[in-house]
């Protein structure tokens, strides 16, 4: 079953052909970084004016890179939220129209749901039941995952996820945004010893984050040290960095002692992290483990993970309605 991936939820505009939920035909991503680079975030009415502009050129690039027509898609998939509304809006409003065209299924995905897929784009996925740590810059989240479309959420952040911390962190350094590939090629420059920040590990028997107060104490000890700042900086990073990756593995693994899983999976675009991921596999693998990361590709934002989620829905018939919109944030219970 071929289907088609949209992805608009924040700022990037991607478009993913795959082939049964596994093998990818193309995957196309048009970044807007450089857009919002010099306002030091995403802006949304940007965004959603960007995505306007690429969202039939993308599409048309993957169809062409997976050398195949509109004739062969069996299903589309496309991000239904969380996200930006404007943004969202427009993926979701595209592939509507796309799918009543050409008179195929479509399902709207949630976004969260995608990265969790995002490691059976690999050649070596995990078996269910698993779990998975999603880190990226809106989400912090632990999920035990056991079949294709059903998963628990186990814990989530209280306040900043990881990547936004990380983000306002590159912020306070002068490094600018988006933040987190710099602060950690900053921090593999400097000791992670040297200055020591707070760990909030919380309940360490429950599977919740918070990184409100270590941002706090990075931005506390910024402005005491003033005078020879710039001299510090790749400590600061480095420092900080450890402190985010020490709680993300220690709750990850204990996690999946409690949930008595042998298969454990980082998602989200936080999973980019090099340090973050050596140092889980190192733990993951010491502590009799089987530790699963999607490549760098699939990491970010993408749209092949959003087929991937969407497969399943269209091959079982659980569909969408044109009636359907989208939404910003998760309904909680």
């Amino acid at each position: 079953m071929i289907i088609l991936g949209i992805e608009t939820s924040c700022d990037e505009t991607a478009a993913a052909v795959v082939a049964d939920g596994r093998r990818i035909l193309s995957s196309v991503v048009a970044s807007q970084v450089d857009i919002h680079h010099r306002y030091g975030g995403v802006v949304p009415e940007l965004a959603s004016r960007k995505h306007l502009e690429s969202i039939v050129p993308v599409t048309m690039e993957a169809l062409e890179s997976a050398h195949i027509g509109f004739n062969r898609l069996e299903g589309i998939a496309v991000t239904q939220g969380p996200g930006l509304v404007g943004a969202l809006l427009v993926g979701f409003s595209f592939a509507k129209g796309l799918a009543r065209m050409l008179r195929v299924p479509w399902r709207g995905v949630n976004h969260l749901e995608g990265h969790l897929h995002s490691v059976f784009l690999g050649d070596k996925p995990p078996p269910f039941p698993f779990v998975a740590l999603l880190a990226s810059g809106g989400h912090t989240s632990i999920y035990h995952v056991t079949g294709p479309t059903s998963f628990e959420l186990l814990g989530q952040t209280r306040d900043d996820a990881a990547g936004e911390a990380f983000d306002k962190v590159s912020k306070m350094l002068g490094l600018g945004y988006p933040g987190g590939a710099v602060l950690s090629r900053l921090a593999g420059q400097g000791n992670p010893e040297r200055i020591k920040f707070p760990r909030a590990y919380l309940d360490r028997d429950r599977f919740d984050f918070s990184f409100s107060g270590l941002k706090t104490a990075v931005n506390q000890y910024i402005q005491r040290h003033g005078d020879d700042f710039d001299d510090r900086m790749a400590d600061i990073a480095a420092g900080f960095q450890e402190a985010v990756v020490d709680v993300l593995v220690e709750k990850l693994i204990h996690a999946a002692e409690m949930a008595a899983c042998r298969d454990i999976a980082l998602v989200g675009g936080v999973a980019a992290n090099e340090r973050l991921r050596k140092r889980l596999l190192w733990e993951g693998t010491h502590k009799g483990l089987s530790v699963h990361i999607p490549s760098l590709d699939f990491c970010g934002d993408n749209a092949a993970m959003i087929a991937a989620v969407g497969y399943h829905y269209v091959r079982k018939g659980d569909l969408s309605e044109m009636t359907d919109d989208v939404y910003s944030r998760l309904k909680r219970s």
